[in-house]
């Protein structure tokens, strides 16, 4: 579908448009389902985890700094400074229905998760992960599902009514890579991206593989259900799972495929 830019994470489905981050092109861009491109720059930025809140608001992480903008469709202003709350790099977010946002803090132990509500606040709400990734929220807001990359796992936490996490359980453990960005389907599966192992797979509860896309030379990175149906899979791809050896290099893609299974919860 698009391809030129450096390095894609967090694609979210939202209004008719996959948004995606470039990290290392510190930009957000769009793209339709006739491939046309947009850009919002973001200088000094790099960007990797989106979220939409209710208003339609768009909150991006930014790594490196530590912190959450925001975008209302015209500017971009600074929303929360989380660098005294985290001991490394952002990376993904996932945004509840109230607009509660939860960031990992991508340690390759004692990682942890941030929630930051929307007045701003901002608390830990679950730690000791390893590399907490991409994350998703099932139908009815009541489950949080993480890819722990170095843990080679997914697991699961129950939200509480007031944001917090609790009841944390393996989802499915002993993964063929390490999990980058996922997503969930209507039958409680998750489409997750396997970096080394240059797939994305389609994991059910306890592990059990049922589909597999694989892309050869190419890293997989991170993916979405969106499109008519949400039964359009979006596939990020790279051709290094380590951005710092791409700065410069625009090898970045942007695949597309429809699947059987729609698209569930959140993102």
């Amino acid at each position: 579908m698009a391809d030129g830019f450096c390095f894609g994470e967090g694609p979210r489905w939202f209004e008719g448009l996959l948004w995606f981050s470039d990290m290392l092109g510190e930009a957000v861009h769009t793209v339709t389902l006739r491939g046309a491109l947009t850009t919002l720059p973001l200088p000094g930025h790099a960007p990797a985890g989106l979220g939409f809140r209710p208003d339609g608001s768009l909150l991006i992480v930014s790594t490196e700094r530590r912190e959450v903008l925001r975008y209302d469709g015209e500017s971009v202003v600074p929303l929360v400074d989380l660098s005294g709350l985290v001991p490394a790099d952002l990376g993904d977010m996932v945004v509840d229905p109230q607009g509660r946002a939860y960031i990992g803090s991508q340690a390759f132990s004692g990682g942890v998760i941030v929630r930051v509500d929307p007045d701003g606040s901002a608390e830990v709400v679950a730690e000791d992960l390893d590399f907490p990734n991409g994350m998703v929220i099932t139908p009815g807001g009541d489950t949080l599902i993480v890819a722990e990359s170095t843990g080679r796992r997914l697991t699961a936490f129950s939200i509480a009514a007031d944001g917090s996490l609790s009841e944390r359980r393996v989802f499915a453990e002993g993964l063929d890579g390490p999990p980058d960005g996922i997503c969930l389907d209507q039958q409680g599966a998750v489409w997750a991206a396997m970096t080394l192992a240059n797939a994305f797979e389609r994991i059910e509860p306890g592990g059990t593989v049922t589909d597999r896309i694989e892309f050869d030379d190419r890293v997989a990175i991170a993916c979405t259900l969106g499109g008519p149906n949400r039964r359009t899979l979006f596939m990020l791809t790279a051709t290094s799972a380590y951005p710092q050896r791409l700065v410069g290099a625009r090898l970045a893609r942007l695949d597309a495929t429809v699947v059987d299974v729609p698209g569930a919860g959140l993102p």
